[in-house]
């Protein structure tokens, strides 16, 4: 058994861990001010079962046939007496990684498959985020760990983490969700030539990106907390957004409905930059659900007739942006930190739009464009320095413009502030994305298939697969 597992082998000691080797996490040399470095995540649980003492599982209306993690936590479910699964029903393979409020490691359920089930060859790794109560409540961090887990049990998104079960012991709290065997796209990054992507793969990482944060926006949430160290790689090659500890849950009084706005209420102006104009607030109460909308762009139309229409809103858009939330908080990652929230002016859903500008800057160039030689310095030129551009590599300038619209420093001019994603997908970056269609676009990379085996590093020795 490893040193790092004894503490918690000592609480559990019915749980048996089978790693033998030592940790390949990876060493995140940037700090947070408040925040965690790494965390992992997962969608819904029962929001009926609120308490932090229960061992919560939440039941879908419609579980997804042939889904190996619903179907393992099934098994559980219906071989314990009390309905409900523990922590003695897991067993712990490899710590994956340590964040702020807790550990990750790699888990699966004890109960194995029936071997006559046609399923039973499809193993369900589990990422198990375990945390302290004690020490959660010495540092008072309950209510972020709090904050969390009720977000996860909101979400259902395919770009956004499922949480299948949360656990609770006396001393113990545990996130059980999805196991991504790809990490996360800052050591990804690092496998890259020159530590960078290229433009092709930026776009498709972004986009996802994007509709991700369209959806918690659309939740009340305020993420505050993008980097390429939470965005995650599924096994189909896909993203998750992961680590939501720091985020800001707005309450039905402060947060904004979404909005239906039709092309006849957006200002006229030149077609050539009419993906820069963002109207004024809308008060109206109406709210209607995403999938309800027709995209204002086919997904169908060639190129040539898109290209005819560029900067055409030409149906109705769906706008879902928390606007009116505000919080004091100083929390983030010093490079990623917004200037609002530097300067302590106060900050809203504006933040997640800064950071998408970061975050794209440094997968393009493998760096972040205001980091200074200590955090003071990094923090006076966020506020302070203007927006410089390398000059290698050369990166087109759709993808400068759209840096530069999400890194103004003021938030009320800043692109996607007022009509939030609405306005950024119609940004000329993103020609030619297909919106409705984001999960049947082939990746830029696919993760090969995981194996407990990789965690010994004897079957791939010169290939090391890194999980934070």
């Amino acid at each position: 058994m490893e040193p790092w597992l004894d503490d918690l082998a000592d609480d559990l000691q019915s749980i048996s861990f089978n790693s033998t080797t030592t940790s390949t996490t990876t060493d995140i040399n940037r700090s947070t001010s408040s925040g965690s470095e790494t965390t992992w995540t997962a969608t819904t649980a029962s929001s009926a079962s609120s308490s932090f003492n229960q061992h919560v599982i939440k039941p879908r209306a419609a579980t997804p046939s042939g889904d190996p993690y619903w179907d393992a936590i099934t098994r559980v479910i219906s071989t314990s007496p009390s309905s409900l699964i523990s922590l003695n029903d897991l067993r712990f393979l490899h710590r994956l990684g340590s964040g702020d409020i807790g550990s990750v490691y790699l888990a699966e359920i004890k109960t194995p498959a029936p071997e006559s089930s046609p399923k039973a060859s499809a193993s369900a790794y589990f990422a198990a985020k375990v945390m302290d109560k004690k020490e959660l409540a010495g540092r008072n961090k309950e209510g972020r760990a709090r904050t969390e887990r009720e977000i996860l049990e909101m979400l259902d998104h395919p770009f956004l983490p499922t949480l299948y079960a949360s656990i609770d012991s006396p001393k113990w709290s545990c996130l059980l969700t999805e196991f991504c065997p790809g990490g996360d796209l800052h050591v990804l990054r690092q496998r890259q030539p020159a530590k960078r992507f290229p433009e092709s793969a930026v776009r498709f990482y972004a986009s996802e990106v994007v509709v991700a944060l369209e959806y918690i926006h659309m939740m009340g949430i305020v993420y505050r907390d993008l980097k390429p160290e939470n965005v995650l790689v599924r096994s189909d090659g896909h993203i998750m957004l992961t680590d939501f500890d720091l985020s800001l849950k707005c309450d039905d009084s402060t947060s904004t409905p979404a909005q239906v706005i039709s092309s006849q209420n957006t200002p006229n102006g030149p077609q050539q930059n009419e993906y820069k104009i963002e109207p004024p607030k809308f008060t109206s109460s109406s709210c209607i659900l995403p999938n309800c909308i027709v995209p204002a762009v086919s997904c169908f139309h060639p190129k040539r007739k898109r290209k005819k229409k560029l900067g055409h809103l030409g149906g109705p858009e769906f706008v879902a942006e928390p606007v009116d939330v505000r919080s004091m908080s100083f929390v983030g990652t010093h490079e990623y930190l917004a200037p609002e929230i530097v300067s302590g002016e106060g900050h809203g859903s504006a933040v997640d739009w800064w950071t998408l500008g970061i975050f794209i800057f440094e997968l393009l160039y493998g760096v972040t464009p205001f980091k200074g030689i200590d955090h003071e310095l990094t923090l006076a030129n966020i506020v302070a320095r203007a927006l410089e551009f390398p000059k290698e590599p050369g990166i087109p300038t759709p993808a400068k413009d759209l840096i530069s619209q999400l890194l103004t420093k003021d938030p009320a001019r800043r692109l996607g502030s007022t009509m939030g994603a609405t306005a950024i997908k119609h940004h000329p970056f993103f020609q030619g994305v297909n919106w409705a269609l984001l999960r049947c676009t082939s990746p830029p990379f696919t993760p090969p298939p995981f194996s407990k085996e990789f965690l010994s590093g004897g079957s791939c020795p010169d290939t090391p697969v890194e999980y934070y």
